[in-house]
């Protein structure tokens, strides 16, 4: 990673003979040091995959003062993450992604099929895509998945209140996008004790996901 390039907060978490470099922003509400964001980092990095991670502006501006701050606008969300990107010195294919806000700047990038060849990115993976504001369900975020370039992997949980499966099956997206399901999952992929799930068991099946979607992308699974 290049400090010339990218100077705002990132760490990049490494393992011995990895398969690819996920990079992978935050959502709207917590940091790149957010226990969650950790846990999956962890398990991504037990199926030998390095995570580089990163925060977006106004969290680094919140980081310093402690003061709240919405997110910034999307072109700057989007210049931030190609900056990340142009810093990032790796040999490894790469995939991008996020957690919800995180994931759709990703997907919104991956409309650029020249930016996207030029370092090396070899698909998108969203956890908890942000269809929709939550109780807004008519103000649609469609249009990076159905005009991205590359594929697309959505893990999304069936009740999420950002876009449920059954709201989805209604939803026009490119072909090159594929779903995957949690039983019962909130927006963080969380069930209901009564659904005999465990948001661990979720990420442990999220993770196992995305290792097939990059093996797929890059190498047979």
């Amino acid at each position: 990673m290049s400090a010339k390039e990218f100077t705002g907060s990132y760490a990049l978490d490494t393992v011995d003979n990895a398969n690819a470099l996920v990079v992978f922003a935050h959502g709207a509400g917590a940091n790149m040091d957010s226990d969650y964001i950790l846990a999956l980092v962890r398990l991504m990095n037990a199926n030998r995959l390095n995570v580089l991670r990163f925060n977006f502006p106004y969290m680094d501006k919140r980081k310093l003062d402690g003061k709240r701050r919405p997110p910034d606008s999307m072109p700057t969300l989007v210049a931030c993450y190609q900056s990340v990107l142009a810093a990032a010195n790796t040999d490894l294919p790469i995939f991008i992604g996020g957690k919800s806000m995180g994931g759709r700047v990703a997907a919104t990038l991956a409309a650029d099929k020249s930016f996207m060849r030029e370092r090396n990115i070899s698909g998108v993976i969203c956890l908890g895509y942000p269809f929709h504001p939550i109780k807004k369900p008519e103000k649609l975020r469609l249009e990076p998945l159905q005009e991205t370039q590359l594929p697309i992997l959505i893990l999304q949980g069936e009740r999420d209140a950002l876009g449920s499966e059954i709201e989805i099956s209604d939803y026009e997206i490119s072909a090159l996008c594929q779903l995957h399901f949690f039983n019962d999952g909130d927006h963080d992929l969380k069930p209901r004790v009564k659904s005999g799930y465990n948001v661990k068991q979720h990420q442990s099946t999220a993770i196992n996901k995305i290792r097939c979607f990059i093996d797929e992308n890059h190498i047979s699974c």
